[in-house]
């Protein structure tokens, strides 16, 4: 884990507590390839892991205290054990406190530390820098105070560490259960009704593979990804999902769910919704809509994927963006002139918005050996027809945090 990530995590850290930190882990982002918000509607997704991560380095400390600085925000935060609340002035550190929380509803023991973060994903750009930390903040927890999640909640023997001080890996049942700790995190204690797609896009990333997650049964595999380039650009309209849009998405999706007589849209079929559109609200329509056509093109493109036919699944993506921006109406006009000039491209298979939506990111699928004058047209188009500079990322698609 010599990366530059770790060296900078650590570099941070011994500016600020003066000290080498104890241990240090990193989690990455992800890029949601398509499935957009059908993981709260039971259904199902594809993601990658990818090379943007965020890293925490910690340290124990004896007074009982937790002080977290981060090199994404001015402001340090500082907190009791015995008093994890909400600090205006320093949102950024909810994520930690939500995860602490839900650790400590789990019957985990966790004494003061100090913690520094570091983060190579970009903030606001729907790869889910937020699900990271989670992620990273209850596995640093566990390296500072070993323990053991029980699938199903409560807590097994903690696990003991080898003569390199090291600690065993984590099985993939107990991996899920942390992907719920930063789920219930998000949910109860930030504010998003998030689904769990982020959390285990991080914990079940695989190098050269897609994170196929059947979000009923909580089931994921890992089919190997085509080799083609994945490239992201950033529109640098900044979401922010805290401000509701999110919620009401979810909000329209359940209506329409319990009008159509079922727990989640993932049982209702698209035919169903169009017989019963005069049950539903028009956003209820446009949701449903969205979300049953959605779930039925993860299911054609690993198909797609599976018989290596890249063009045909490249089209999935792009009817993914169509029916995000028109029916579930959380695209934006610059993610739109993004898809619309990456469709331009004879070298782009496929793009679409990736994440929430309202501002963030496309997901570009592109030949890989036309990767750089993609990256080169898309860069001066972008500015050409916004005024807005943008330089897309080529991601490697790794291994998860755990």
């Amino acid at each position: 884990m010599a990366t530059n990530e770790i060296q900078d995590v650590s570099n941070l850290f011994r500016k600020h507590f003066n000290q080498t930190p104890a241990y240090t882990v990193r989690a990455p982002g992800r890029l949601e390839l398509l499935g957009n918000h059908t993981d709260y509607n039971d259904g199902l997704v594809m993601a990658l892991a990818v090379n943007r991560y965020i890293a925490i380095a910690v340290s124990p400390r004896a007074d009982g205290k937790i002080e977290l600085v981060s090199s994404a925000f001015p402001n340090k935060e500082s907190f009791s054990v015995d008093r994890i609340e909400k600090n205006p002035a320093a949102p950024w550190a909810d994520y930690v406190k939500g995860v602490l929380l839900q650790l400590r509803k789990r019957g985990v023991h966790f004494n003061g530390f100090n913690a520094a973060i570091h983060g190579t994903i970009p903030i606001g750009a729907g790869m889910s820098s937020s699900a990271a930390l989670e992620v990273g903040t209850a596995l640093a927890v566990r390296k500072l105070f070993p323990f053991k999640l029980r699938p199903g909640g409560g807590l097994d023997e903690a696990p003991q560490r080898d003569s390199k001080g090291e600690l065993p890996p984590i099985p993939p049942a107990e991996r899920l259960e942390f992907a719920k700790i930063g789920q219930a995190a998000e949910n109860e204690f930030v504010g998003v009704k998030c689904g769990i797609l982020d959390q285990i896009s991080s914990l079940f990333g695989k190098a050269q593979c897609v994170v196929d997650i059947d979000c009923r049964s909580l089931t994921v595999e890992n089919p190997p990804m085509p080799g083609e380039a994945v490239i992201v650009c950033n529109s640098s309209v900044k979401h922010e999902l805290v401000g509701g849009e999110y919620n009401e998405l979810r909000q329209n999706c359940e209506n329409a769910a319990r009008k159509l007589g079922a727990k989640f849209l993932r049982t209702v079929e698209v035919k169903d919704v169009e017989a019963n559109k005069a049950k539903l609200t028009q956003r209820e329509y446009e949701c449903a809509r969205h979300v049953t056509t959605e779930i039925a093109r993860v299911v054609a493109g690993g198909k797609a994927l599976r018989e290596g036919d890249h063009q045909q699944f490249g089209q999935y993506m792009f009817q993914s963006h169509e029916s995000s921006r028109d029916f579930l109406k959380n695209s934006t006009k610059e993610l739109d002139i993004l898809v619309d000039l990456a469709s331009k491209h004879p070298a782009c298979l496929g793009a679409r918005l990736t994440g929430g939506g309202f501002g963030g990111a496309t997901i570009n699928l592109v030949r890989h050996h036309e990767a750089l004058s993609f990256m080169e047209y898309m860069q001066r188009e972008y500015e050409k027809a916004t005024g807005i500079k943008m330089t897309p990322i080529a991601c490697e698609i790794v291994d998860g945090a755990a």
